[in-house]
Order: C-alpha cells, then structure tokens, then sequence
C-alpha cells in the first residue's frame, strides 16, 4: 500500500468532501495535513482493525479518539444499540438507562455523586465552568498550556489538541473578553502554579490529571497532589478533566489512580462506548445547583440519548478488573516493543493503562513547550511510513495513542516489526 492517496477511493471521497465540508473534515485532524498527506476515508471497522474505502487493512491506535475500549463493532455494544434503536432512537424525555449509567458512573468514581449528561466532551466542560463560577461567585479559570478542553472560547487560549497540530495559539472569533478570564500556566510547574493561585481569585482550576492532548503527558511527583491543595487554599473548585481518562486508564479513571480527587469531573469517551456522550458530575450539594433543582442552566435536546446511553452502559459492563489488567499489559508490551524498535533513534514513549505517546525528542518531555521542541518532521515522516504498513496512529504528535482491549500479541508484535522498519526509514 502506498502512502500516497493519488487515484484511489480516498483521494476521490476527499475531493468531493472539499466542496462541502471546510477542509474536507468535521474535524481538523482528520485531514492528516500535520503528516503531509490527505485523509483515509474509512469504510468499517473490525475488532483492531480499520478497513478504509479502498480495502486497505490498518491495526487501528486511534480507536475514534479513545471510545472504543473494545475495539470496533463489538458484538455486545452493538447488540445494546440494537436493541435500544428498536424502541426508538430519541424521546426528549427520561429513561431508565439513563438513571442506571448514572448509577454504574458513581459507583466506580469516588466522590461523583450524581451526573448531568451531555452530548460532547465541550458541552460538558461548559457546564463545569458555568458551575464552578456559580459555586464562587468568581470568573476567571485557570488552565494549563498545552490541554484541550473543548472548543469553549474562553479556553482555546494556548491549547493542545488539534490547535497545536494546526499551530495555532488561540482561534479567530473568540472575543478578547473571553479569553481574558482564562489564566494560562505551564504545566508541571509548581511555582507558577502557587504564584497564579496567590494572585488571582478563581472560579476553578481546570486540568487533564493525565494530559493526552499535547500528546501523554505526565504529571510529575506531587503536581496533582499540589493542584488539589492549591484549589482549597484559594477558594477554587478542581475540575479534572476526564474525558480521555475517565473508564480508560482504570475503573475510576485517573482519580483511582493518582489518589487525587476532583470537586467536578468531566467525563466523555468511553461513557459513550463510540456514541456522543459526555457528562459532568461531582458531589451532590454541586450538581444540585443546575437546573431544575437550582438555579444554574444547563439542557440538551439529546443528552442521555437512549442509543449513546445504551452503547456506554454495554461498554462499561465489560470493563471488570481482569480487562484492566489486560489493558495495562498490552499497553506496556507495546511502550517496551516501540522503545526497542527505536534502536537509538531519539524519542521519548511516555505510557500509563490505555494511552500512550511517542515523543520524537532526545529528552523526556514535562510541558508542552518540550512537546512543541519534538522534531515534528521526523514524526510525520515516521507516521506516514507507519501507514504506509497498516498501522493507523494519530496524524499528530500531539495526540495519545488509544490501544484497545481488541489487540492481541500478534497484533502488537505486527506494529513492533513495522515501527522498527518506519525507523529504520528515517534519515
């Protein structure tokens, strides 16, 4: 397979796309022009696998952006979609799954005593932030460089994620007003850290407790543990933002794994089991606060859709200890296997269950100013002959790998080999 895309289904797809959709996309990544190439149209997905327009098989580390857990097209997810569709796809009014999925989300995330569903990841970082300044009576929220929260305009301010893949430091039509009220600080950098939180009065301190939008990374020894105190010393609340981690990287998400708890999280993704679906939750005295129990407003003609609701709640019944366990294993098989395929060639792979990053840099990466420092050539270059052998990773350096409780030994050991060959490829 060859990775120019001239002359096949793709390039046509694509090029009927450009007349309708800005960029040929409802996303900008997907136009993969970070890598210097144009969009995979994809036609199925299977298992691991990605099956795109032209017949091309891809071992799949993208998995949508980290819903699908269970790889693709799982027989008991789709069969819980089945199964819900007949009833009828939308009501606009209260369902019992509803109620069950909120019951299975407090129960395996300590101190998320009740939730408000929404359709996407921004919706529920809106609700946080909307709360969150209702709790204090406070406007102004700090961020961390390099995190992606939504497209919220007040938050677009030094972001990850796909602005950082289009280099882009904040977005045209976002009023100056808006971005005002957001404080940007480096991640990982405890003196900023005290010094923002000493001279401003914030609504929230919003953060990924494990960052995967500038790409993994992770925190360092007694950074969350910093944020936590810092949010109780000045009067803000802790939003942590798990829209990637959250039912991923364990039962509770990154909550269960650092030690450090939210006043609100957010929640996306996995809830969804592939389906749009986000939410935000936190403890009851909080979340009591949006309407119609209080005062503060929030609605979606859509949240708590019984397909999406039904797609998570199958999504998470299959999430026990022993695929957990599972998952850390895969994950760890392949950040050893891609360190070795490496054979000296300078890159950082920086892991924890479930997610995982591949730095093209000869030092370990803290910040994303050390995720902007990565040869971004020799990453393209890399990801285009990793394509090229059917493996489908991010088009982005600054995006997580999603490995998926669907990969087997021999599809790692298949990705190992052609990582080592992409390599070898380099200059």
């Amino acid at each position: 397979m060859s990775t120019s895309l001239a002359d096949t289904r793709s390039a046509e797809w694509y090029r009927r796309a450009l007349e309708v959709l800005p960029g040929g996309v409802n996303s900008p990544v997907r136009a993969m022009r970070a890598i210097g190439r144009s969009p995979i149209f994809i036609d199925r997905g299977e298992g691991a696998e990605l099956i795109d327009v032209d017949g091309n098989r891809f071992l799949d580390y993208v998995c949508s952006w980290g819903p699908l857990i269970h790889g693709h097209a799982h027989p008991q997810v789709l069969d819980a979609v089945a199964a819900a569709a007949a009833k009828g796809t939308s009501f606009g009014a209260p369902t019992p799954a509803e109620v069950e999925l909120a019951v299975e989300v407090t129960r395996r995330i300590e101190g998320v005593d009740m939730l408000r569903m929404t359709s996407s990841g921004t919706e529920a970082t809106m609700t946080a932030v909307r709360l969150a300044r209702a709790v204090t009576g406070r406007e102004r929220i700090l961020k961390f460089a390099g995190a992606y929260h939504g497209h919220l305009d007040g938050l677009l301010a030094e972001a990850g994620s796909g602005l950082a893949t289009q280099a882009l430091p904040a977005s045209p039509g976002v009023p100056a007003s808006a971005a005002a009220g957001t404080v940007v600080i480096p991640w990982n950098d405890p003196e900023a850290l005290i010094a923002a939180t000493d001279g401003h009065e914030l609504a929230a301190i919003l953060a990924e407790p494990l960052p995967a939008n500038m790409g993994l990374v992770l925190p360092q020894e007694g950074f969350l543990e910093l944020l936590r105190e810092r949010a109780d010393t000045c009067g803000a609340l802790l939003v942590l933002d798990e829209v990637i981690s959250g039912f991923r990287v364990s039962r509770g998400g990154a909550q269960e794994l650092t030690g450090v708890r939210g006043d609100l999280t957010i929640m996306g993704k996995v809830l969804g089991g592939g389906l749009p679906a986000a939410a935000v939750g936190g403890r009851s005295e909080l979340m009591r606060l949006l309407a119609p129990a209080g005062d503060v407003y929030q609605a979606g003609t859509l949240s708590g859709n019984p397909l999406a609701v039904a797609a998570g709640l199958a999504t998470l019944a299959l999430l026990d200890e022993p695929a957990y366990l599972r998952l850390s294993s895969i994950t760890e098989q392949l950040a050893s296997g891609l360190r070795e395929a490496a054979g000296g060639y300078p890159v950082q792979v920086a892991s924890v269950p479930g997610l995982l990053t591949v730095f093209f840099s000869d030092r370990p990466i803290a910040d994303f100013d050390d995720a902007r420092a990565c040869d971004l050539v020799a990453y393209a270059a890399w990801c285009r002959e990793l394509h090229s052998r059917g493996v489908y990773i991010p088009p982005s350096q600054f995006e997580a790998w999603f490995p998926s409780l669907a990969h087997t030994p021999e599809h790692l050991e298949r990705t190992i080999v052609a990582a080592a060959a992409s390599f070898a490829g380099l200059p």
